[in-house]
């Protein structure tokens, strides 16, 4: 059992508070992520699940026991790090087998161990061979295995792709997500990137000024932001963001149309779509095409919405040139709507 529990857990660093209560519960065998940009507090929070990090504040469990007093050695996790961390006067075989040896395993269970986890990340063929002879994506499947041949509790990942190239990275967010699905163990995996982190994650948790903003599955944190941060954080493009003004009884102006919307008594809110979840109708929201970007599939419009900047996806198979007018249809279920006094969703 590897459920994790962070209690209350703040930091600070001098007058810096890096961290405002973060309470978080991951269960055993889950792989979350903590997203969020550079600052956030998310590799902060890491260090402090990991043991390098003591909290000024609150308690961190794992299992049963409470460990924030306990040296990392002692609570059953491994880590995996941004810069690989393997011995360049070491063989793959003895980086992989490194810890097994430091709590002096027998030798046929290191084998063992090195062999398994080595033919799970692929890299049985490199045993021999030490880092200078292998690639940069080669160097993180060892950094990888040798975290799992630990068969540890709760394995910690922090931007764990960042150094390889957009290939290597496609081919081993596969490769990583198939294996921990393999295995026995809770992951948690820093990152910056949103795409790792949809892809990789049962449940992201998007942090923001050193406090978690929302937790959630990838795909109900990318279909209903609780704020207008994430709302502009997931998604690539992010977030359409108009001014509404209401008309009365649940009727709101959005530029050129009415939209049915939440029934609050306030002077103005904001009405947010994505990009993806409109069409080109005969009718609809008006917006003037400043520029055209061919993405392959589809293109991508960057248009003037009534003074805002409003972008929209549609079929390759449009023709749509800067300079004209377009309406844009949004799809009515995936309207969402925002308090740009506290900047929350509203229902």
């Amino acid at each position: 059992m590897a459920e994790i529990r962070l209690r209350n857990i703040a930091k600070r660093f001098g007058d810096y508070q890096a961290l405002h209560s973060i309470d978080l519960t991951i269960a055993d065998r889950e792989f979350m992520v903590l997203l969020g940009a550079s600052g956030c507090g998310k590799t902060t929070l890491l260090r402090i699940i990991a043991g390098l990090e003591s909290p000024s504040e609150g308690e961190v469990w794992i299992g049963d026991k409470r460990v924030d007093d306990l040296p990392p050695r002692e609570r059953g996790i491994s880590m995996v790090f941004q810069n690989y961390a393997i011995f360049p006067h070491l063989t793959v075989f003895d980086n992989i087998g490194f810890g097994l040896k430091m709590h002096r395993l027998p030798q046929k269970t290191i084998r063992e161990r090195v062999h398994r986890t080595a033919k799970m990340m692929h890299i049985e063929q490199l045993l021999d061979r030490y880092s200078g002879q292998i690639s940069g994506g080669q160097r993180q499947r060892v950094a990888v295995a040798r975290a799992l041949a630990m068969e540890p509790d709760v394995i910690l990942m922090d931007e764990p792709l960042s150094n390889l190239d957009a290939l290597l990275r496609l081919e081993m967010r596969a490769e990583l997500k198939g294996v921990l699905a393999q295995s026995d163990t809770t992951a948690i995996y820093v990152t910056h990137d949103q795409i790792e982190a949809m892809s990789l994650a049962d449940r992201i948790s998007v942090m923001h000024r050193g406090k978690i903003v929302q937790s959630d599955s990838p795909v109900h944190l990318y279909r209903y932001p609780a704020d207008r941060f994430v709302a502009g954080f997931i998604g690539n493009p992010p977030m359409n963001i108009l001014p509404a003004t209401p008309i009365g009884d649940g009727r709101w102006q959005v530029a050129n149309r009415e939209f049915e919307g939440p029934r609050v008594d306030a002077k103005n809110i904001e009405f947010a779509i994505r990009p993806e979840d409109m069409h080109l109708a005969d009718e609809g929201i008006e917006g003037r095409v400043q520029v055209v970007e061919p993405l392959g599939p589809h293109l991508l419009l960057t248009c003037d919405v009534a003074g805002c900047p409003f972008r929209a996806t549609v079929d390759n198979d449009h023709a749509v040139n800067p300079g004209d007018i377009r309406y844009f249809a949004p799809q009515p279920d995936r309207i969402r709507w925002f308090d740009p006094l506290t900047d929350l969703a509203l229902a």
